[in-house]
């Protein structure tokens, strides 16, 4: 099997990183796989250093007719057997070089990101008609690619996105590292936040339960870990200004770390009021690591977390329902405890990495067998 995997993105961030993450995890498998990808992007330089078979072109989204006949060139002497892109607006160029060469290869799709826009025109038909499978990351992208795309339900197929279970063990990894890097108490419990500053991460909620919650109890330490997006350093001062505003004398904010298990291991209790996500990798990570968590009863978190079981859900944007369902996990230690060991339980059941490389091959042998009927 030789796979061309597309990602034309110029950004960096998580559908980039899972590229990256995808293509290794194949080639381990002794899979060829070659990567497509934006010119001098810092996907390409990272990519590069990684020893990865690469293709570059300096145009990413809808129509360019130079490039999707140089694209069509590197499909037919590249002799592959499938492409799967991470990129919906890939589509744009793959679609046209796919056509000019006649080629009948199957083409798969992971979305990544749910749309507002309805895009069922006879352009994006032509586009979409050519698409094998699609792959949705949660139920919310999966409505929302029926909603707003010209594709049926029966060219759609579930497939989360996947944690390193191994990286994210609480067997192997210190949870006093970061607790004595931040002078955190044994007695004292740590809630902790991972994301990075910007609307809709609910920050607000945080802060408001933390000034609620600091009322009730004298040994909680609230550690907010991340930074802003470039534009976003705004947001995270009026972020740090709430703090102060609310005089929160136990709130620590970490900035930005690379060390996300021992960040993790360092917590009681995982935070995700995030008001909406498509999926929610950071959430898994947390649950891969034994850490219970209160999340927002919202879109993709409702594929990973279950209510009363692994977390306690909070009706989103809602500090004093978020407030509660903390007091709980606070409250209790048994039912940290339980809930930990539950979270890691279902992270390794349905999120592994190793799993879902096993079955997005197994959906790719299965495209394949069809195509030579």
């Amino acid at each position: 099997m030789k796979i061309l995997y597309s990602c034309l993105s110029k950004s960096w961030g998580g559908m980039e990183m899972f590229t990256l993450t995808a293509v290794q995890q194949l080639l381990k498998r002794n899979i060829e796989v070659e990567l497509l990808c934006f010119e001098n992007s810092r996907l390409h330089k990272v990519a590069e250093k990684q020893n990865i078979i690469l293709h570059t072109l300096k145009a990413s989204g809808y129509f360019h007719p130079v490039q999707s006949f140089n694209l069509s060139s590197i499909i037919r002497n590249g002799k592959f057997n499938l492409i799967h892109t991470q990129a919906s607006k890939d589509l744009w160029l793959l679609v046209p070089a796919l056509k000019i060469i006649g080629s009948k290869i199957p083409l798969f799709l992971t979305k990544q990101v749910g749309s507002f826009i309805v895009k069922k025109d006879k352009l994006h038909q032509w586009i979409y008609n050519r698409i094998t499978y699609a792959l949705a990351i949660s139920e919310v992208i999966k409505r929302n690619l029926l909603d707003t795309c010209p594709i049926t339900e029966d060219k759609i197929l579930l497939l989360h996105n996947a944690v390193d279970t191994k990286r994210f063990d609480p067997e192997k990894i210190d949870k006093h590292k970061v607790r004595k890097e931040f002078c955190f108490t044994d007695d004292e419990i740590v809630l902790g936040m991972l994301a990075r500053f910007s609307p809709g991460k609910g920050h607000e909620e945080i802060l408001f339960a933390a000034e609620k919650l600091s009322k009730k109890f004298s040994n909680l330490k609230f550690f907010i870990v991340g930074e802003a997006s470039r534009g976003e350093e705004a947001y995270a001062n009026q972020i740090k200004k709430l703090a102060d505003d609310y005089n929160l004398k136990n709130i620590v904010f970490g900035g930005f770390r690379s060390d996300t298990p021992e960040v993790l291991a360092a917590l009681d209790i995982f935070c995700f009021p995030s008001h909406s996500e498509a999926f929610g990798i950071a959430l898994v990570e947390a649950m891969a690591m034994g850490i219970p968590s209160v999340c927002s009863n919202s879109d993709g978190i409702l594929d990973i977390a279950i209510d009363g079981e692994t977390s306690f859900l909070f009706e989103k944007k809602n500090g004093n329902d978020l407030a509660e369902k903390l007091e709980q996990l606070i409250s209790s230690k048994e039912k940290r405890e339980q809930f930990g060991k539950l979270s890691r339980e279902r992270a390794v059941k349905f999120f592994d990495l190793d799993y879902l490389t096993e079955k997005v091959i197994s959906i790719y042998e299965q495209a394949l067998k069809k195509n030579h009927e």
